[in-house]
């Protein structure tokens, strides 16, 4: 809870926050259609809700927390957006969302098959689930554990649960692959460290410059048609039949 704060100050600024969020709107824009509303589950400070804001100004959006620290500060990043604090192992909507978007989120929940059949019953037919999560266990460090991951995603393991809750696979890919190399030497070097915050939040203005411009090439190359078969994140688009 007491990193909301921290990330409210840093994700705009932020080469991962910044592509991330250019990742999931041009998901959005090129892989979905006829989206009335949109409901994030995991929605933090409200960074990504926010961007979707802006991206789909007639989008009905709703955004939901497990901390009410993490809500403060998204509704005041958006305050035209309706917000509420659930448990998302405890969902009871039933067939009315077009889209749910959970970003980085599922990794940090034991259940996440019970929150994957909750998401399937609160999608209309036909209606979307897009998810991002840290993908590869042999990434694992104390990077991990300071966020509360319970685990790292195989895209198989990922793939599978969806599947089993129902759900057909529309798109899937990895991202943060141009620099995998440089990800995987950094989390080898401090695996077993304690974990700092500042080293991966507070870097040179210059280096976040250059990091951010990768992740621009990656994001011109998926655009492309490329799919990565390896990244620190892996990104899926799913349907509900």
């Amino acid at each position: 809870e007491e990193a909301f704060e921290y990330l409210a100050s840093a994700e705009s600024r932020h080469w991962w926050f910044i592509s991330r969020n250019q990742i999931i709107i041009w998901i959005l824009k090129s892989k979905t259609k006829g989206l009335v509303n949109f409901l994030e589950v995991g929605c933090g400070t409200g960074y990504v809700i926010s961007g979707i804001a802006k991206a789909f100004p007639d989008l009905v959006l709703e955004a939901s927390e497990y901390f009410e620290n993490g809500l403060a500060f998204a509704r005041q990043r958006l305050p035209q957006c309706r917000f509420r604090q659930i448990d998302a192992t405890a969902m009871s909507d039933e067939n009315f969302y077009d889209c749910i978007g959970s970003f980085d989120v599922v990794e940090h929940i034991h259940d996440d098959e019970i929150v994957l059949r909750n998401f399937y019953h609160a999608l209309r037919p036909g209606g979307f689930l897009f998810l991002t999560v840290p993908q590869h266990p042999w990434l694992w460090s104390s990077a991990d554990e300071y966020a509360h991951h319970v685990r790292r995603y195989t895209e198989n393991e990922l793939r599978q649960k969806i599947l089993y809750a129902g759900f057909n696979i529309e798109y899937s890919t990895s991202f943060v692959s141009l620099l995998l190399p440089l990800m995987s030497l950094q989390r080898f070097l401090m695996r077993n460290k304690n974990y700092n915050p500042d080293y991966e939040f507070k870097i040179h203005p210059l280096l976040n410059r250059l990091l951010y411009l990768v992740m621009l090439l990656e994001l011109i190359l998926l655009r492309l048609g490329l799919r990565f078969f390896a990244g620190g994140s892996l990104l899926v688009l799913a349907r509900k039949p």
